[in-house]
């Protein structure tokens, strides 16, 4: 069987969502899958950017990893999207992505592929669930199978979101165990998929 197509796509501003969409990619790569790693564009405008300091620096220091389009979604049999909490909702960068999406949805090519969705904020209680749950709401309408971490492995009772990986970011960087949640989540992803595809027809 091929291995599992995984695009992790996400926004950060400053980071921290940055952060754990690599560890994610590291679980996915360890669970043998083949991994494209996006960002989303930024479509805030220059002033607002430049005018927080760790911003513009993210901005600079992945300027290399390629956007997120339509054709990583089509390539892929299972997407990751990661953002931070915006008000308990979605970034408007990636809901911006998300929007542009409609004509793969409507010929069917979003559909069957498993989805899984981590975020941060900055204050506990920021947000986080509620962010990820308006992700599966999208995953809804497009027929995917959503696959969240749930509390299936030990990682899960320390890092304590069934829904998916968060990181308050007002505490600092993301610990070692969200990491460890984040790359758990990835391989419960491509693990899932690889089930899928196994029992699917050639």
């Amino acid at each position: 069987m091929e291995p599992v197509n995984l695009a992790i796509i996400y926004y950060s501003a400053t980071g921290t969502v940055h952060t754990l969409a690599k560890a994610a990619v590291e679980g996915a790569e360890k669970a043998g899958a083949n991994v494209r790693l996006r960002r989303v564009a930024e479509t805030a405008p220059a002033e607002a950017v430049n005018a927080r300091e760790e911003w513009a620096q993210h901005v600079q220091d992945t300027a290399d990893v390629e956007v997120a389009s339509g054709d990583d979604l089509e390539w892929a049999d299972a997407v990751m999207f990661g953002t931070p909490t915006r008000f308990g909702l979605v970034s408007s960068q990636l809901k911006a992505f998300i929007d542009t999406l409609g004509p793969l949805w409507f010929h069917g090519k979003l559909s069957n592929k498993v989805y899984s969705a981590f975020t941060a904020s900055n204050s506990a209680h920021g947000g986080q669930e509620s962010t990820l749950l308006s992700l599966s709401n999208i995953f809804y309408h497009w027929g995917g199978i959503i696959v969240p971490p749930g509390y299936t492995d030990p990682i899960q009772f320390q890092s304590g979101n069934p829904y998916g990986t968060s990181h308050v970011a007002g505490g600092g960087p993301p610990s070692d165990v969200t990491l460890q949640a984040a790359r758990y989540q990835a391989r419960r992803v491509v693990d899932t998929m690889a089930a899928l595809k196994a029992g699917r027809p050639a």
